[in-house]
């Protein structure tokens, strides 16, 4: 009998107690009154879950005992399980019984993991293709050293969702280890399949923090990002870390990824839009950890800077050169290009995208300059 339901000392027998079975199974309870109540079959009803059950499912099998059937359960609404209760006629408990119906658990998959420190190990895995059991069902992250370890169970769950178990210390490097999840429940055991790895294939950082983004003087068309150095990486390994950026325009245009931007801590974002608002984002991913083949994992993205691009000086209407026209055009600007480095550059040993910007804002300028004229009385 539940502990939650109150009764006197044994007035009432419910056969099965507390069974366990399948959804779409049937039922046939029995609640049999003892031998020294004044209470017959007919002083007795059934409840399930708080609800009456209707007088048609319920038959007397004697002076002093009343069945239920119940046909094509469904799921227990509740892991405790469900409550069918045997009442007397004046609405008192005489007993009790759970019902749990379910399904037995299946095969856990998809699981990952990753590390923080290369001393942790994070991992997360899915319940199933069906996940819902309707019962309670336990899960148990275990792992062991590849050829020689016994096995360990991890014991801090629930640290990054509800299928997840974090291990925070004592673990091997330069050792693969296996990893696999156990199911269980009412109706049975199921286990992953195993997962083989080293702790310094999956390590992973946190996001970087206080990055900054900035124009690029007067150019319309590019912006700058940094992150201060090694903000995510420097307290394992320094210069470690490949680093990706992310540009993403006011909603609802989609996002632009530059991706692993090798260990530089900034990055020159170009082909922008002028006069538009853009959020920068940036993430980590540790490389070659002692000799490691594998990447790691990408970080989540820091949270998203906002920066806008100077607003262009063409005249409203204007549209860009298409076809054959963006070929003159670029012959026209290098031209003009090599012709300011002979004029204010004195020669070309210097000769690189610094120079080249310094040329466009000091065209822009001319163009501003000379619109600004041709706008005067």
């Amino acid at each position: 009998v539940p502990s939650s339901i109150p009764v006197a000392a044994d007035p009432a027998v419910i056969s099965p107690q507390d069974p366990t079975l399948l959804i779409g199974s049937s039922l046939v309870a029995t609640c049999t009154v003892g031998p020294d109540s004044e209470l017959r079959a007919e002083d007795l009803y059934w409840t399930l879950n708080g609800r009456r059950l209707p007088a048609a499912l319920s038959a007397a099998l004697g002076p002093t005992t009343l069945s239920v059937a119940l046909a094509r359960l469904n799921g227990s609404k509740q892991q405790s399980g469900d409550n069918l209760v045997c009442h007397s006629r004046d609405g008192g408990i005489l007993a009790g019984s759970c019902l749990y119906v379910g399904l037995p658990p299946e095969k856990p998959v998809n699981i990952t993991c990753w590390s923080k420190n290369m001393k942790d190990l994070t991992c997360k895995w899915a319940p199933g293709t069906e996940g819902e059991t309707f019962l309670h069902t336990n899960y148990t992250l275990k792992y062991k050293l590849r050829w020689y370890g016994r096995d360990n169970t991890c014991q801090e769950y629930h640290t990054a969702g509800p299928y997840s178990c974090h291990i925070p210390k004592d673990l091997a490097l330069f050792t693969p280890y296996e990893i696999w999840v156990e199911a269980s429940n009412r109706l049975g055991v199921a286990v992953s399949d195993v997962v083989m790895l080293d702790i310094l294939d999956v390590v992973t950082t946190d996001p970087p923090s206080d990055v900054h983004v900035s124009r690029v003087g007067d150019l319309e068309d590019q912006l700058s990002g940094e992150e201060p150095p090694w903000p995510c990486w420097s307290q394992v390994m320094p210069n470690q870390a490949a680093t990706g950026f992310s540009t993403i325009p006011a909603p609802p245009s989609p996002p632009q990824v530059v991706d692993d931007v090798g260990n530089q801590t900034s990055c020159r974002l170009a082909g922008l839009r002028p006069g538009t608002v853009y959020f920068v984002q940036v993430r980590c991913n540790p490389f070659g950890i002692y000799g490691s083949k594998k990447a790691g994992i990408w970080s989540d993205w820091s949270n998203p800077t906002a920066a806008s691009t100077p607003r262009s000086e063409r005249a409203a209407g204007g549209c860009d050169p298409k076809g054959g026209e963006q070929n003159t055009t670029l012959r026209r600007e290098l031209k003009q290009f090599f012709g300011w480095v002979k004029k204010h550059a004195y020669g070309c040993s210097n000769l690189g995208i610094k120079l080249y910007d310094q040329w466009r804002v000091w065209l822009q300028k001319s163009h501003k300059a000379r619109n600004q004229v041709g706008k005067e009385p």
